[in-house]
């Protein structure tokens, strides 16, 4: 694919960008091209005008992906500065672009008195938060959202409500090169310094728990028992991903520079320049020894996107 047989824009298209250095794991090959539009109207005219055939990726700041070593066909989408504003509304209501990083979203609600305190450990940005309907410590996005808007791979700009998200446990049905562009949330109007000790609490607990200062991209799997969280009262996941990995002898289990996390089992970390395959391999041979222990086959949270090349990752 060339840069010139590609429709123009007002942002920045980049041929053979490779994509580990936007990644929190720090691995994978290139996008064919990356392209960074300046604002909607420049997204809806270059996806109205590009080819049906070209594949689109529409990626976040690649907190919860695995990009396989051989890169990403087609044109993958990386929303920047003028998708990134956020705005307080009436009534308790947030409006954020998808390239807003939560911790920033949770940070300007609690000042105006709203609470979206449960997106301040969520590391990523709005748009990935939407897409897998995240959560944290008992609230998802699902149990905040009002809206969104969004634009279709043939250009066309559509506005979702809540009935056309799909949201269930750690995941909607939004096709998958639908481009989220901003979101309405609506939280609890409380005093500021409340929501802010809450955030920080928050803060101190996973520090304790997970693996921060590591490179990793989250919980790896989904935990495996109970209902879609879609706010009701009875969803439950009492059964814990983490759980089922130490019981299978798993939590520590290297793959060359893969790791399972020693703090948290349910973190596969990059421990030192591990390829995109090494931790996929990892993972899997995590899945394998979980049903093999339990029965249970445990199901992916993190993204793989891209294509594998043929390597040998070799055990540490």
């Amino acid at each position: 694919m060339r840069i010139d047989d590609l429709p123009p824009v007002r942002g920045t298209l980049t041929p053979d960008r490779p994509l580990a250095d936007l990644s929190w794991l720090r691995v994978g090959g290139p996008a064919d091209v990356l392209f960074q539009p300046a604002d909607e109207e420049d997204l809806r005219a270059f996806l109205g005008a590009l080819p049906a055939k070209v594949p689109v990726f529409p990626m976040g700041v690649g907190s919860n992906l695995i990009i396989r070593d051989g890169g990403i066909r087609g044109v993958v989408i990386r929303l920047g500065r003028g998708f990134n504003g956020i705005e307080t509304l009436a009534g308790g209501r947030v409006r954020a672009g998808s390239a807003a990083l939560d911790a920033h979203v949770a940070r300007k609600a609690a000042q105006a008195g709203i609470d979206l305190g449960f997106l301040r450990t969520i590391p990523g940005a709005i748009g990935g938060a939407l897409r897998m309907n995240a959560g944290c410590y008992g609230r998802y996005v699902a149990d905040a959202f009002v809206s969104a808007r969004g634009v279709l791979r043939d250009g066309t700009a559509i506005t979702l409500g809540p009935e056309d998200m799909g949201f269930a446990y750690r995941s909607t049905a939004l096709p998958p090169d639908l481009v989220l562009t901003e979101a309405v949330f609506e939280g609890p109007e409380r005093p500021p310094e409340e929501i802010e000790a809450a955030m920080e609490e928050a803060l101190a607990k996973r520090a304790a728990t997970q693996p921060v200062k590591d490179r990793s991209a989250g919980s790896t799997f989904r935990n495996p028992a109970g209902y879609s969280s879609t706010g009701r009262a009875d969803d439950v996941h009492d059964l814990k991903a983490w759980k089922l990995i130490e019981d299978a002898g798993m939590k520590g289990a290297r793959l060359g520079g893969a790791q399972m996390s020693e703090i948290h089992a349910n973190f596969l970390i990059n421990r030192s320049d591990a390829t995109a395959t090494e931790l996929e391999l990892l993972g899997e041979r995590v899945r394998e020894t979980v049903f093999a222990k339990s029965g249970i086959r445990l199901e992916w949270e993190i993204m793989r996107v891209g294509e594998a090349v043929k390597t040998e990752a070799g055990a540490g």
